[in-house]
């Protein structure tokens, strides 16, 4: 059955399938293609959105577009990349901006042009920006209607060839009058409401029918939101008998997890699963490894392997039996699973092994067009628990991903970078709190590094730190209003090229100065890993008994090898709240449970020194590996 659709064009940004899911989000179906489709391809179109994308439309090498498609009698909204498309299809020029933009902006209307997409919407609008490039002079026929301080053509249109392109990314919750623009656009391209949740579950049913024709499926169970809800749609298209839940505990769970999980999944009827313990296994697979990339592939794999084992221990006909993941279209994106598209982080669910079975068609794949929290609203709607649906989300790798390694040497080029790095936050003013506050701020910059996405590229960055007013006990002070925080933290960020978070320290053991704090030797083993358990659990815990657990998106602690000895280590603490994954703030958290939360942390005797990670995604993404 055909359907009027919007057509979202992937120019390989993070946020191309988002835009796609926010339209049938508000009811309009939507679709994805490539930036180089032919014109013959646009059948039942209503109108088409350019995405952003990772690369400068100067550059050599380029995502191929079909300037025909600007030739259509099509109303077609530019974002960011695509806002560069757009004007340069009309003369227009585009380079290198005076000032990026990272982050939160503030959009002020032209009040002398009336522009269709902000129809209901009035007065200045946070927006949110991620953008290094800019347009130099507008396209023939477009006017301005709308710029920020940094951007004097953040918004324009050209009515007569029903053009529209924004600098800004409208599809992102951070920008709040973003879903009306899209339903302004939409109602601008003369497009009826024809999408609509129970349409989303009977599809996704239908597939999982079609693609498991004949054969039963595996599915791996981490214990989180996506693999939990894929196990519930799989069940219900195919019935119990067809499918098996496989919980691996890998070594890297969290306090009792493996306990929680299997003990949540027959509290709610699920009864064919089974629970492996392979955690010598996975310890043994990343024994030594201290490059992040590396460490999730070879988690990733031990996966296949454990799978096999599995298959052959259960007496499975290997021939009969598709392994299920409970991939979301965030994973694909971030390990550059599309075709314009960058890699910022390799998923365990897209190493090698994994792309095998797909090509051998033996993957199948439920929810891997979509997000977050459009998988939760389907977990509901098929009758799950809140203590299944609302589980902060705990990936595959588990907390493999939150120990940072080392094997205690550092490289030349990391040194002279390091260095750069502290001259370059010497260089920024930091203003935003107040004369006593800052009076006694020390910066500094950490000496680890951590990814990050800036641009919808990978950054590899180090972090820096505010350190306040030192108080009695080792602990120091935090700032009283978070949004002073926030905006100190993206001004350094947008201020330095070597730098992709901001940290505030909460606490250092009183006995050490800071030149006692140095990268040790520091592998993901069970010693680790356990201390890790530890300081997690005390963090989760105290956020489920003060309610803070389900006002934030997820919650992760890291671990770094920062610190006086082998057998010490720094941690920080990162909650964030999310819609979509793709963008994130970090959580404002209530400062006297944070200051409750520091003070149990501080009693346990392997720890050194606390930090408070306070980015926002971009330009840092959610973990540190």
């Amino acid at each position: 059955m055909s359907r009027d659709k919007i057509v979202v064009l992937d120019f390989g940004s993070q946020y191309a399938h988002l835009i796609a899911k926010r339209f049938r989000m508000l009811g309009y179906y939507s679709e994805i293609a490539l930036p180089s489709a032919d014109v013959s391809s646009f059948e039942n179109v209503k109108g088409i959105v350019f995405s952003g994308g990772p690369a400068s439309v100067y550059d050599e090498k380029v995502p191929e577009f079909n300037s025909k498609i600007l030739e259509m009698d099509v109303p077609v909204l530019g974002l960011c990349y695509g806002h560069y498309i757009v004007q340069l299809g009309y003369n227009g020029k585009v380079g290198k901006a005076d000032v990026g933009e990272f982050g939160f902006s503030t959009l002020r209307f032209n009040e002398s042009v009336k522009c269709p997409l902000f129809d209901g919407i009035c007065g200045d609008q946070q927006v949110w920006m991620s953008h290094q490039d800019g347009v130099l002079q507008l396209g023939e026929g477009f006017e301005t209607v709308g710029s920020t301080k940094d951007c004097p053509f953040a918004a324009t249109q050209n009515l007569t060839k029903k053009r529209f392109s924004l600098q800004f990314h409208c599809e992102v919750k951070d920008t709040p009058c973003g879903n009306q623009i899209f339903e302004n656009f939409a109602k601008f391209c003369g497009m009826n409401k024809n999408w609509d949740q129970d349409t989303v579950l009977q599809v996704i049913l239908d597939n999982i029918k079609k693609d498991a024709e004949g054969k039963n499926v595996l599915l791996f169970l981490s214990g989180g939101v996506d693999s939990t809800i894929t196990f519930a749609l799989l069940n219900k298209a195919l019935g119990q008998d067809r499918v098996l839940g496989l919980h691996i505990d890998n070594g890297f769970m969290r306090k009792n997890e493996s306990k929680n999980v299997a003990e949540a999944y027959k509290k709610f009827g699920f009864t064919n699963f089974i629970v492996e313990d392979a955690s010598e296994s996975f310890l043994k697979a990343i024994a030594g490894l201290t490059d992040p990339q590396k460490k999730r592939m070879a988690v990733g794999e031990n996966f296949i392997t454990v799978r096999n084992e599995v298959v052959a221990k259960q007496h499975l006909d290997d021939d009969k039996w598709l392994l299920a993941q409970g991939t979301l279209y965030p994973d694909i994106i971030e390990s550059g699973g599309t075709k314009n598209s960058h890699t910022i982080k390799t998923h365990h669910n897209r190493v090698q092994g994994i792309q095998d079975l797909i090509a051998r068609g033996l993957i199948i794949e439920p929810i891997r067009d979509l997000y977050k929290d459009e998988v939760r609203a389907i977990g509901k709607k098929l009758g799950l628990s809140d203590e299944l649906v609302m589980r902060h989300p705990f990936p595959g790798p588990g907390l493999s991903i939150n120990v940072l390694c080392s094997d205690g040497n550092v490289m030349e080029s990391d040194k002279k970078e390091y260095e750069d790095a502290k001259k370059e936050f010497d260089d920024i003013e930091v203003t935003e709190f107040c004369a006593d506050c800052t009076a006694k701020m020390v910066k500094s910059v950490l000496p680890v590094r951590s990814v990050g996405v800036q641009g919808d590229f990978r950054t590899y960055r180090f972090p820096a730190v505010l350190a306040f007013e030192k108080l009695d006990g080792g602990f120091y002070h935090v700032p009283k209003k978070w949004e002073k925080v926030e905006k100190a933290s993206s001004n350094i960020t947008n201020s330095a090229k070597l730098l992709n978070r901001t940290l505030l320290k909460l606490y250092q053991r009183p006995t050490l100065k800071d030149d006692d704090l140095k990268i040790q030797t520091g592998y993901c083993d069970k010693s680790r890993l356990d201390q890790l358990r530890e300081v997690d659990n005390i963090v989760l815990t105290k956020m489920h008994e003060t309610g803070w657990y389900n006002k934030i998106f997820q919650h992760l602690t890291i671990d770094l090898p920062y610190a006086s000895s082998k057998d010490h280590a720094s941690f920080v603490l990162r909650p964030v709240v999310s819609e979509d994954v793709m963008t994130a703030r970090f959580a404002w958290l209530d400062l006297d449970l944070l200051h409750d939360i520091v003070t149990e942390i501080s009693k346990l005797e392997f720890v050194d020194a606390v930090y408070f990670d306070a980015t926002n995604k971009p330009p840092a993404t959610f973990g540190w590996e």
